[in-house]
């Protein structure tokens, strides 16, 4: 089994480095699969190029991909079409999540064949959350909320960047979802997983807040609510034209 794990990036020259480094020591040391770690550069403008061609460079298993235009979402879009590995994953990199939850990825996609997703999880019972801003945790459960009572979705934390796939079933998912460039497209691609009848195999998660952040509140529960409204028109739509087939 060989992964693909993604690491989406917008001007993180100071955590760059030291993410990727963490990661390829970790899964040295452990030796859970076959693996290449892909950088993706969505529009950065300080160091963050440089400092990933010197670690392409001098590890051939760090990979770069550039996009013209900014967002998670076309992030990982061009980290799919790229991809020719079985899993493909993101990750933050600010390594939020612990790392040594990659040998729940490994056990599960081994082990679980009819599982095709993995999505990391702040809210389950055995979860543990660390030094999280009392601002955000409300943010993130009024927007989990929302979304269960908008979509009535089964899996529980939809914003934790710990995400693994089965590459047919994120090529397909792809394939099927909209070209938004935002966070939300990652929620979006889960959230068609369902409609599709694709398990989101939620696992609990340690998950510690990076103080660093650069997540914007006010502006990620204001797009947040927009992308929300736009998906759930566009399920109306579907399911219309589909009853009418």
């Amino acid at each position: 089994m060989k992964v693909n794990i993604l690491f989406p990036v917008l001007n993180e020259e100071r955590r760059l480095e030291k993410g990727i480094l963490k990661t390829l020591i970790y899964l040295k040391r452990n030796k859970l699969f076959d693996y290449q770690l892909t950088i993706i550069d969505n529009g950065s403008t300080d160091e963050t190029e440089e400092i990933s061609h010197r670690l392409c460079e001098k590890y051939s298993r760090v990979h770069y991909l550039k996009t013209k235009e900014r967002g998670v979402g076309v992030a990982l879009r061009t980290g799919v079409a790229a991809n020719t590995c079985e899993i493909l994953g993101y990750m933050d990199i600010d390594l939020s999540t612990k790392i040594d939850h990659l040998k729940d990825v490994k056990e599960i996609f081994e082990n679980q064949p009819q599982v095709r997703i993995i999505k990391g999880s702040r809210l389950l019972k055995n979860s543990t959350v660390i030094g999280r801003k009392a601002s955000r945790e409300f943010t993130s459960q009024g927007l989990n909320t929302l979304l269960h009572q908008v979509f009535c979705n089964h899996f529980s934390d939809a914003l934790c960047g710990f995400d693994f796939f089965r590459k047919e079933t994120i090529d397909a998912l792809v394939a099927d979802s909209s070209q938004d460039n935002g966070w939300f497209y990652c929620v979006e691609l889960l959230l068609r997983a369902e409609r599709m009848g694709i398990e989101v195999h939620d696992i609990p998660v340690i998950w510690e807040d990076d103080y660093d952040t650069k997540v914007k509140v006010v502006k990620t529960v204001i797009s947040y609510l927009k992308q929300i409204y736009r998906l759930k028109k566009e399920f109306i739509k579907e399911d219309s034209q589909f009853s009418k087939s």
